[in-house]
C-alpha cells in the first residue's frame, strides 16, 4: 500500500476524516510522512477494517438466527406472561423477578433518559425516541446474547457484531425521520452504547445464574445481587473513565481536552465513531468499506471466521501481535497435550487460559492504577519513571530489545504453565 498511495493522496485523506497529518510526521518539502505506516492506517485501513468488522458482525448475527428465534420461543418471562397460574407452583430454585419488574423497569428507563440533561437530544420527543430504541434493541439483543453465551461460551458472543447492528440500524432510523448531521452523532453513539453494555451483561448474568442453578441457589436473590452490582460498577467504572479522560498538563497545553483517545487509544470507539460519522455525515468513504465487507465474505467463504479476522484487520499491529503470540503458544502446548495423549479439560480451566486471563486482568489493572496516579501526581509519577533513564543508559536499539527481552520470558514463562503436567494426588 505504501508504495501505491502517494503522500498527497495520505495528506488529502488525512484531512478530509479531520485529522492532522502533522501528527505522524508530514514533510511538507518531501511530501512525505515520517510514521507512514500509522499515516496509511489512519487514512484507509481503519476504514477497511471497519467494513470487515460490521460485515464479520452481520454474518455472525446471521448465522445465529436459527438460535434467535428459539430463544425467543423458549424465553421463560415471555411464557410466565402467557402462563399467569405458573407462579403458583414455581420451585424455589426457580423463582425469577417479575416480568412487571422488567416492564417498569423499562418504561423507567425511557422516562429517566427522556429527562436527564445530560442524554444528547434537541428536546424530550428526541430523548424518548432514543430511550425507545434502547428498550427494543435491548429485548432483542439481550436475548440473544444469553442463548448464545449459554450454546458457545462467552469468549465467542458477538459483542462487537450486535453493537454495530444497533448503531447502523438506529442512523437509519435518524435518516427516516430526517436527523442528519453532526449533532445527531452522540445520540447514536448512546443507543450503541447501551446495547453494548447491556448484551455484555446478559451473558455474564447468563453465566452467574448457570452457576446458581448448579449449586441450588435462588435466581431471584442472585438478581437482586446483579442489579446491586451493576450500579455499584457503573459508579466505578464511569469515575475511572472520567479521570482518565483528564489530559496531561503538556497535552492540555496543546489544546487536547480529551486523553482518550490520544493518551489512551480506543479502537472500538474510534471504530464506532467513523460508522457513525460517515452514515448521518453522508460522507462515509464507502469504497474503502466494502473493500472490508468483501474481504469478510471471502473469509467466511473459505471458512475463516471472518469477525475475529476482521477485528485484526481493523485494529493496529502493536495491539495484535502479542494477541498472535499468544495463539501460537496455545497451538503449540495444544499440540505437544495431543501428542502425550494427556487428557481434555475444559476449555475456560486449562492451566494456560488461567494463567493468561491473570496476566490479561492484571496488566489492565496495573495499567488503571498507574493512569490515575498520574492524573493525581503527575510530577511524582515522572519522578518514578525509569524509561528515560534506562533508554539514555543502554541506548535506543539496546533498550527496545531489554524490552523484547522481558517479552520473551513472560511468553515463555506461559508456554511453561500451559504445558506443565497436572499433578496428581
Amino acid at each position: 500500500l505504501a508504495t501505491l498511495v502517494s503522500g498527497d493522496a495520505t495528506f488529502a485523506q488525512l484531512t478530509k476524516l479531520g485529522l492532522n497529518p502533522v501528527k505522524y510526521g508530514w514533510d511538507a518539502t518531501t511530501h512525505s510522512f515520517a510514521n507512514n505506516a500509522e499515516a496509511l492506517y489512519r487514512a484507509y485501513i481503519r476504514q477497511i477494517g471497519a467494513g470487515a468488522v460490521a460485515a464479520g458482525g452481520f454474518i455472525t448475527l446471521i448465522k445465529t438466527i436459527p438460535t434467535i428465534v428459539s430463544s425467543f420461543k423458549e424465553s421463560k418471562s415471555i411464557g410466565s406472561v402467557k402462563d399467569k397460574s405458573a407462579a403458583a407452583v414455581v420451585k424455589r430454585t426457580d423463582k425469577d423477578l417479575s416480568i412487571k419488574v422488567v416492564a417498569l423497569g423499562s418504561l423507567a428507563l425511557i422516562i429517566i433518559m427522556a429527562l436527564l440533561p445530560i442524554i444528547p437530544g434537541n428536546n424530550i420527543g428526541s430523548r424518548l425516541l432514543l430511550g425507545l430504541l434502547v428498550v427494543i434493541f435491548g429485548a432483542f439483543f439481550v436475548t440473544v446474547s444469553s442463548r448464545i453465551v449459554g450454546l458457545i461460551g462467552s469468549s465467542n458472543n458477538p459483542i462487537s457484531g450486535m453493537t454495530i447492528a444497533t448503531i447502523m440500524a438506529t442512523c437509519l432510523v435518524f435518516i427516516g425521520v430526517g436527523w442528519t448531521g453532526k449533532v445527531f452523532e452522540p445520540m447514536a453513539l448512546v443507543v450503541g452504547g447501551m446495547i453494548c453494555v447491556a448484551a455484555a451483561n446478559a451473558g455474564a448474568t447468563s453465566q452467574d445464574l448457570k452457576t446458581g442453578y448448579i449449586v441450588g441457589a435462588t435466581p431471584r436473590n442472585q438478581q437482586i445481587a446483579l442489579f446491586i452490582g451493576v450500579i455499584v460498577s457503573s459508579i466505578v467504572i464511569g469515575w475511572t473513565v472520567k479521570i482518565l479522560d483528564t489530559p496531561s498538563t503538556a497535552l492540555a497545553a496543546l489544546g487536547v481536552k480529551h486523553a482518550i483517545g490520544e493518551t489512551y487509544s480506543a479502537p472500538q470507539a474510534t471504530l464506532m465513531a467513523t460508522i457513525i460519522k460517515g452514515i448521518l455525515g453522508g460522507d462515509l468513504d464507502w469504497q474503502f468499506v466494502m473493500v472490508g465487507v468483501f474481504i469478510a465474505i471471502v473469509l467466511e467463504l473459505c471458512n475463516i471466521k471472518a469477525l475475529s479476522f476482521a477485528v485484526g484487520t481493523y485494529l493496529p499491529l502493536a495491539t495484535t501481535l502479542p494477541i498472535f503470540i499468544g495463539g501460537f503458544i496455545r497451538g503449540v502446548a495444544d499440540k505437544k497435550a495431543n501428542k502425550n495423549k494427556e487428557p481434555e479439560e475444559e476449555e475456560d480451566l486449562r492451566k494456560g487460559n488461567l494463567f493468561a486471563t491473570g496476566l490479561v486482568a492484571g496488566g489492565a489493572l496495573f495499567g488503571v492504577i498507574a493512569a490515575i496516579l498520574t492524573v493525581f501526581f503527575e510530577s511524582g509519577m515522572k519522578s518514578v519513571n525509569l524509561e528515560e533513564v534506562i533508554s539514555h543508559g543502554l541506548g535506543e536499539a539496546l533498550y527496545m530489545i531489554l524490552g523484547v527481552g522481558f517479552f520473551a520470558a513472560m511468553a515463555f514463562i506461559l508456554w511453561r504453565v500451559a504445558t506443565r503436567k497436572k499433578k496428581t494426588i
